[in-house]
C-alpha cells in the first residue's frame, strides 16, 4: 500500500501520469486540483495492490471525449461533478458492494479522476489500470483482450443526460454511444463501467502502473533538484529512448467527432538538425515517423517533454515550441495479436504491420 500524503506527492504523481499520457489522458491541472481537494478532505489518497483489496466489485470511473482546447459544454451545466453522479448511478444499478476503483488509463486527468472518486468515497484505488498509457478510444481497454465486458455502464453528461447501458452488441457500438454523449455535451461524458471481480481484475490490470507514475514523477523532480538532466531521468525509469530534439514547425488539429485529430512536424536541432519528426495524433500520439520512416508505432509510447522534464500535452502543443521526444515500450499485453488488433497501426487505418519500438530505434542507430 502507498499513500499520497502531501502536495509534493500529488505533484510527483500527476507529473509521472502526464508523461505516460502520451499527449492526452486529460488535464493535469484538473488532476492536481482534484487530488489536492481529496487530500484536504481525507488527509491522504490510498493506493493498494490487488491482493490488498477485499473481495467485491471493482469499477472504473473516467471521462470520454475530446481534449481539444476549444471544447466546452454546449448547454447549461446541470451537474458540476458528473463523475460522482455516474458512480452513484452505478452503485444503485449494481446493488452490490463496490470495494475499490481502478483507472481506465494513465494520464494526468483520467488517472486522477479515479483516485479522487475513490478517496471521496473512502475506497482505495487499485495499483494498476486497464491500459498502461493513455489512448483515444474505448477499444483500447485490456478488458477486451480477456473477454471481460465493460457493461453495465453509467454515462452522465454535465448538461444533464444520464444513460445506463445494460449491454452492448460490440465495442464499436459502445464507443459510439459514449462518444455521441460526449459530443452532445460538447466536451466530455463521465463514465463508470467495467465492474470486475478480483479474479477479472487480476487478468486485466496492467499492475503497478500507479506506482510507476509516482516513481517517474519523483525521478524527474529529483533530477531537477540535483541539477541533473530530468529527461534522461525519465528515460531511465521507463527503460526507453531519447529519440529526437527540435522545434515544432507545424501543428494542425481539429475538434471532430469527439476527438482531437492532428499532425505535428518537428524540425530537428543539434545533432538532429536537417531531420524531421512527424506524429499523427488522435487525442494521443499514435504513430510517428523520422524522416518519413516509422519510428514509433502504437501501442508503443511517444512522449513530448520540455528540457526540464515537463510533459507537453497535445492541448498545449504549439508551433515554435522546443521539444524533446522520448519513447518506450507498451505493456506486453498490447503486443499480443488481440492487443494489436485493438491498438496497432492497422486499427487506426495505417497500412503497416506493427514493429516494436526497440527494433525501430535500433535500426535507426538511436
Amino acid at each position: 500500500m502507498i499513500r499520497l500524503e502531501s502536495e509534493r506527492d500529488i505533484e510527483d504523481f500527476v507529473l509521472g501520469a502526464t508523461i505516460l499520457g502520451t499527449g492526452g489522458g486529460g488535464s493535469p491541472e484538473e488532476g492536481k486540483k482534484l487530488l489536492k481537494e481529496a487530500l484536504r478532505k481525507r488527509g491522504y489518497v490510498e493506493i493498494r495492490s490487488l491482493n490488498e483489496i477485499e473481495d467485491g466489485i471493482i469499477v472504473v470511473p473516467y471521462f470520454v471525449g475530446t481534449i481539444a482546447p476549444d471544447a466546452k459544454p454546449r448547454k447549461e451545466i446541470k451537474y458540476e461533478e458528473p463523475i460522482r453522479v455516474s458512480f452513484s448511478e452505478m452503485e444503485k444499478f449494481l446493488g452490490k458492494k463496490i470495494v475499490a476503483v481502478a483507472a481506465s488509463e494513465i494520464g494526468g486527468g483520467n488517472t486522477s479522476v479515479a483516485l479522487y472518486i475513490g478517496s471521496l468515497l473512502g475506497l482505495p484505488a487499485v495499483d494498476g489500470d486497464l491500459l498502461g498509457r493513455a489512448a483515444p478510444e474505448l477499444h483500447q481497454c485490456t478488458a477486451h483482450i480477456f473477454n471481460i465486458p465493460m457493461y453495465p455502464s453509467t454515462i452522465v453528461t454535465s448538461t444533464g443526460n444520464i444513460v445506463i447501458v445494460k449491454s452492448y452488441s460490440d465495442i464499436d457500438d459502445y464507443e459510439s454511444i459514449a462518444r455521441y454523449l460526449s459530443v452532445l455535451d460538447g466536451k466530455s461524458a463521465a463514465v463508470v463501467d467495467t465492474p470486475m471481480t478480483k479474479n477479472d481484475a487480476d487478468k486485466a490490470l496492467v499492475k503497478g502502473s500507479l506506482t510507476l507514475c509516482l516513481k517517474l514523477g519523483r525521478a524527474v523532480r529529483e533530477a531537477r533538484e540535483k541539477g541533473e538532466d530530468p529527461v534522461n531521468a525519465a528515460v531511465k525509469v521507463l527503460d526507453g529512448w531519447r529519440i529526437f530534439e527540435g522545434i515544432v514547425s507545424e501543428y494542425k488539429w481539429e475538434n471532430r467527432e469527439g476527438f482531437l485529430w492532428g499532425t505535428v512536424k518537428v524540425e530537428g536541432t543539434g545533432k538532429w538538425k536537417g531531420h524531421e519528426l512527424k506524429s499523427w495524433i488522435k487525442n494521443e500520439h499514435i504513430l510517428a515517423w523520422l524522416d518519413d520512416k516509422p519510428i514509433v508505432m502504437a501501442p508503443d509510447l511517444l512522449m513530448f517533454l520540455r528540457s526540464n522534464g515537463t510533459p507537453i500535452t497535445n492541448t498545449e502543443l504549439k508551433e515554435g515550441m522546443e521539444i524533446i521526444a522520448i519513447a518506450s515500450k507498451a505493456p506486453e499485453v498490447w503486443r499480443t495479436p488481440k492487443g494489436l488488433e485493438l491498438f496497432g497501426p492497422r486499427h487506426f487505418g495505417f497500412d503497416y504491420d506493427y514493429v516494436p519500438v526497440e527494433k525501430l530505434v535500433r535500426e535507426r542507430g538511436i
